[in-house]
């Protein structure tokens, strides 16, 4: 049975971009032919969490309306470097619970995260969008895995840019950081984008390992 996760901030009680993530539950039903019967904020409410600091709400669904929840303290870590590689056949259109390909990408790769490849063009890490800045402006790739719910939020308030990032031009950005419903817009929690370990000239095909 196909299961499917959001998992949503909540901060010192707070839920953050609830609209965003029942949004893309409804989208996930639809596209099944199912009718989403779950309530995003009505569940964070019977949750009952009365504890400040920042925390991962973990909601797992299925297409039949069942669910269950856990509420994670969460901490943002910082990571030493980043591996450009290549998956064609990886498709992460709605947001499955199980991640094969994407631990298996991780396992192949010799840096702490992977930044995934599609025919040349930048599209997702393996758990978040990606930002990278050029000139002040900061751009988001338009050739993304998952459309996530925090890159949504930033494009609706004009804060990014959407543009075509690829093998041709990625040097030509100064840094990057990544983006998540945990991790924010941060112009303080940034990367070089030397932090990247093969930029272009050392690329290589994972399924060619």
């Amino acid at each position: 049975m196909l299961q499917f996760i959001e998992s949503i901030k909540v901060e010192d009680q707070k839920i953050f971009l609830a609209e965003l993530h029942q949004q893309r539950m409804l989208a996930t039903f639809s596209h099944f032919e199912k009718e989403c019967r779950i309530d995003v904020l009505e569940v964070f409410k019977n949750v009952n969490h009365d504890e400040d600091g920042l925390y991962k709400f973990r909601l797992v669904y299925d297409l039949e309306n069942n669910f269950k929840t856990q509420m994670l303290p969460y901490a943002i870590s910082k990571i030493e470097d980043f591996e450009l590689v290549t998956d064609e056949n990886l498709n992460y259109q709605f947001k499955y619970l199980h991640r094969k390909n994407f631990d298996r990408l991780k396992q192949k790769s010799k840096a702490d995260e992977i930044i995934i490849l599609q025919n040349g063009n930048v599209t997702d890490t393996s758990f978040s969008n990606i930002l990278f800045l050029k000139d002040k402006t900061w751009y988001t790739p338009e050739t993304y895995l998952l459309n996530g719910v925090q890159r949504q939020h930033l494009l609706k308030q004009n804060q990014i840019q959407s543009t075509t990032i690829s093998l041709h031009n990625i040097s030509e950005f100064s840094h990057f950081q990544i983006i998540n419903a945990l991790n924010d817009f941060d112009k303080n929690f940034v990367y070089p984008i030397s932090r990247i370990k093969n930029l272009p000239s050392k690329i290589f095909n994972m399924d060619d390992l």
